[in-house]
């Protein structure tokens, strides 16, 4: 399994490609924007994407979904239906951030708690974990220990609840309940910044003092 992190947007949102080396199978993460750079990456590394996968609804991770879907003709997977209104309201929150050209992405398959996803040919488990948006979901490999952690848990934070449909005390209970029981062993990429462990965010995240 290889791994590109390729950020886009002024956001500076975490777009995540991952593929399997032999085969050349892989899936897009949250393609937020600057789509022409996404595939830029795809071309160069070979990339036979299956699948675009969405953790969550706000524009910074599915801005460019659309555009994506159209360029590669593939699904659009994720997140969960609670982030419907986010999903179909997207052009709002275009215009709120000043994101010229977005259009509003019905995805193929909404996903729940439970549901499976194929990453590069792995399994990989998808927990609803609300807080951060009503319909987040994270995406994790028992196996590799490794999670796709969306703005749920960042290194050192946690996702910000002062938009729509967020809620602090969700979040939280969100990690408490469905992330740290993972194990302090399992290493996550996050929607912005640098990559982390569950462990390392239980010892030193202030966020976390108390869970």
């Amino acid at each position: 399994m290889k791994v590109a992190i390729v950020p886009v947007t002024v956001f500076q949102q975490n777009c995540t490609l991952i593929w399997d080396e032999e085969t050349g199978k892989g899936v897009v993460i949250d393609p937020g924007g600057q789509v022409d750079k996404i595939l830029q990456v795809i071309e160069h590394e070979k990339i036979d994407v299956e699948r675009i996968l969405i953790t969550h609804g706000h524009i910074d991770h599915v801005g460019g979904a659309v555009e994506l879907r159209d360029a590669l003709d593939v699904d659009v997977e994720g997140p969960h239906e609670a982030d419907r209104m986010l999903m179909d309201h997207i052009e709002v929150q275009a215009q709120q951030f000043g994101v010229p050209h977005v259009k509003a992405c019905e995805p193929d398959r909404w996903l729940e708690e439970g549901d499976e996803v194929d990453i590069a040919g792995m399994p990989f488990s998808v927990l609803h974990c609300p807080g951060h948006a009503p319909g987040h979901v994270v995406f994790y490999n028992e196996e590799a220990r490794f999670a796709i952690m969306g703005d749920v848990l960042f290194n050192g934070s946690i996702g910000r609840t002062d938009l729509p449909g967020g809620d602090h005390d969700t979040l939280l209970a969100s990690i408490r309940d469905k992330i740290l029981p993972l194990g302090d062993d399992v290493t996550f990429l996050c929607g912005h910044g640098n990559h982390s462990t569950i462990g390392e965010e239980r010892r030193n995240n202030p966020f976390l003092k108390g869970l």
